[in-house]
């Protein structure tokens, strides 16, 4: 009696037959011509779909709701605009440029992705991660001279050379993304992976942190960049720990301890509050006050932030002779920026159901940085800090960077000279507490441990190398190390044995579901990888074992197969198409397979396999035509359709009939046991 329903097995060919083929490979002729014609037919509404497309204010404003969003935007937006003030100065600071440039990435780049992007939470700007990177390029190519006797108009040269640099790195970001997307290639971003994203910030935040300390003690150092930076600038400041400027040192503690408790409340309370305590702009306020009141700079020599022109930038090119030295960490600095605006973008879209456009994206973001350039702006991109505030605060559309924008524009505008005597140590005091979301990363280890040890490892390498070597090495080298576990995941993927469950149809791996059986004379196996050059040995090695199959050398140096001895007892029978032996009702317990000696027939479940190439699809015939020599009939089922056109292709059905290539593995196997029926019946065995 059959374990199986009677009925005939459906091959892949009968199901073609069936219920259609697929469409052959290759484009008809004049498909290209016909696509390119049809993109460059010009009509109103072809242009108005275009317009919405990619400038998709022109589709959300005309919908604007104003009852229930203005409120909600004009408040958000006035919030942000009042944390872009300070946080703008002060990341100025990292990246090495005077504090009014910071204002001018927080007011160029807001505006110009309210026109462009698609996230309607999203807040752009200066952010502490890219700021630290281009900081570390603009004191490699133009160092801060430590002269005392320097002139200011000295001093005025080299700002003006640090801001040329920062600008045209601006202006290359831009032009990077811009031909990302042309070319669309907003998928890039999907290789930053979230383990490698947040050990990636949480180490830059360590460098940030680091970097500050000079600036908390009023101490003049070099910056170090390169490899072991956080290493070098620790000695530095423990060797230069005697001259700390104890004033500067009481203004850092005091706003510490006014920042970090503010911070904590709005954190915990921020469904309660419906702004959050604006503390940083409270602090810049009454720390500038107070200096100016007690002349700390003149009498204590507290560094200040000194004059901010009043009025905007005029446009200029920047120092464009300096990109081809800059290239390389402008590169890192493009994807950083983009990776953590559009994993913003998508974290907030999803929670507030709506999509986002990764493609434009990258045009949104291109335009801000390279538009940006030509008004002294630094590299720009979504910011953690402000964009949660934008959300929390109400924020619903774009319209929020309008109101965010105007704030700006009026300390730009009007109020920029009264920041005259604000300390430097206040604003590294705001460029430590803003790193909080990025340090409590680090809370996410425990879970990431027990999801996945790989992802745990990803990060905590992508950590070592940042913190170790230098923020775009420490990425590179986590990107390297994720795609390596990848090829690693891949070459060394199990053959797995599977076994069926009882009265069923389902098949399951027997190492994992021990009451799970074998198909007496039936091996049937399942391999989840692809199969291509990187992996084809261990997948030969692996079928090999499980089939029983010894790869010996023959006189030509190609290597041959035979089935290894079992030294099994066997019934004389004779057994046409390599079938096994009758199989037994399921109600008569559950078979193995080593009480019925050789394996006769095999089926491997191709449904794990998700593609071959040239290379993987040659072995996999030869692995065929070595288990039909070693007297094994080895069948294939649940191919996919690319993964059987390339099987095809590579000249598959020379060497295995149709009726050896199934839909399913219950075909296979029902294929196979009707026709050990028709033989047990056409040749009863003979004992002797």
């Amino acid at each position: 009696m059959s374990l199986l329903a009677p009925g005939r097995a459906l091959t892949e060919q009968r199901f073609q037959q069936l219920y259609g083929a697929p469409e052959p490979r290759g484009r008809p002729a004049g498909t290209l011509r016909r696509r390119v014609a049809r993109g460059c037919r010009c009509s109103g509404a072809a242009a108005l779909r275009l317009l919405r497309r990619r400038l998709p204010i022109a589709a959300w404003l005309p919908g604007y709701r104003l009852g229930p969003w203005l409120l909600g935007d004009a408040l958000a937006g006035l919030t942000v605009g009042i944390v872009h003030i300070p946080q703008g100065m002060a990341f100025a600071l990292l990246a090495s440029v005077a504090p009014v440039y910071g204002l001018y990435t927080s007011f160029f780049p807001v505006l110009l992705y309210m026109l462009f992007g698609t996230g309607r939470h999203v807040s752009t700007g200066t952010f502490a991660v890219v700021s630290l990177m281009t900081g570390s390029v603009v004191e490699q190519l133009v160092p801060w001279p430590l002269e005392p006797n320097a002139t200011s108009v000295e001093l005025a040269w080299v700002e003006e050379r640090r801001i040329g640099v920062a600008a045209a790195m601006a202006f290359l970001v831009g032009l990077l993304m811009l031909v990302m997307f042309v070319v669309q290639l907003g998928f890039l971003a999907t290789y930053l992976s979230e383990p490698i994203v947040k050990a990636f910030t949480n180490g830059a935040a360590l460098h940030v942190l680091v970097s500050q300390l000079p600036s908390l003690l009023g101490l003049a150092l070099p910056r170090h960049t390169g490899s072991f930076t956080i290493f070098k600038t620790l000695a530095s400041v423990a060797q230069a720990l005697p001259r700390t400027n104890v004033a500067e040192l009481l203004i850092s503690a005091l706003c510490l301890a006014l920042l970090v408790p503010i911070k904590e409340i709005n954190m915990r309370f921020r469904s309660k509050l419906r702004t959050p305590i604006p503390g940083e702009i409270v602090v810049v306020l009454v720390a500038t006050g107070v200096c100016f009141a007690s002349s700390l700079d003149t009498r204590y020599d507290v560094q200040i932030v000194g004059h901010l022109p009043a009025g905007f930038p005029q446009p200029r090119l920047p120092a464009l002779q300096s990109l081809p030295q800059v290239l390389g960490d402008t590169v890192a600095i493009a994807f950083v920026a983009y990776a953590v605006s559009v994993s913003l973008a998508m974290i907030y879209a999803e929670k507030h159901s709506y999509t986002i456009n990764p493609n434009q994206e990258l045009l949104a973001h291109g335009v801000s940085n390279l538009v940006s350039s030509l008004f002294a702006c630094f590299p720009s991109s979504a910011t953690l800090a402000t964009t949660n505030i934008l959300e929390s605060a109400g924020g619903h559309t774009q319209l929020a960077g309008f109101f965010s924008g105007a704030v700006v524009l009026m300390v730009l505008v009007w109020l920029g000279p009264l920041f005259h005597f604000l300390p430097k140590a206040v604003l590294a005091c705001i460029n430590v507490t803003s790193l909080r979301q990025m340090v409590l990363q680090f809370w996410d280890l425990p879970e990431l441990w027990r999801i996945s040890r790989i992802d745990f490892a990803v990060w905590v390498v992508t950590w070592l190398a940042v913190v170790v070597l230098n923020v775009d090495m420490g990425l590179a080298v986590g990107v390297v190390f994720s795609m390596m576990t990848i090829i690693c995941r891949t070459q060394r993927a199990e053959c797995m044995v599977l076994g069926k469950a009882a009265n069923t149809e389902i098949y399951r791996p027997l190492q994992r579901h021990s009451k799970c059986f074998e198909i007496p004379g039936v091996k049937i196996m399942a391999y989840h990888a692809p199969i291509y050059y990187g992996n084809r040995d261990f997948f030969r090695e692996a079928l090999s074992q499980v089939l029983g199959l010894s790869w010996l050398k023959g006189s030509r140096g190609e290597k041959a197969p035979r089935p290894v001895e079992s030294g099994a007892k066997m019934s004389i029978s004779t057994v046409e198409n390599c079938a096994p032996s009758s199989v037994p009702d399921e109600g008569a317990g559950c078979p193995s397979s080593g009480a019925t000696g050789r394996i006769q027939a095999a089926i491997l479940d191709c449904s794990g396999i998700v593609f071959v190439d040239s290379a993987g699809a040659r072995l996999l015939i030869q692995m065929c035509v070595a288990c039909q020599k070693a007297g094994i009939c080895m069948n294939l089922a649940a191919c996919n359709g690319a993964v059987l056109e390339t099987l095809t292709s590579s000249g598959l059905g020379q060497h295995l009939s149709p009726q050896q290539v199934f839909v399913t593995v219950q075909d296979a196997l029902a294929y196979i046991t009707q026709t050990t029926e028709k033989v047990a019946e056409k040749n009863p065995p003979i004992w002797v």
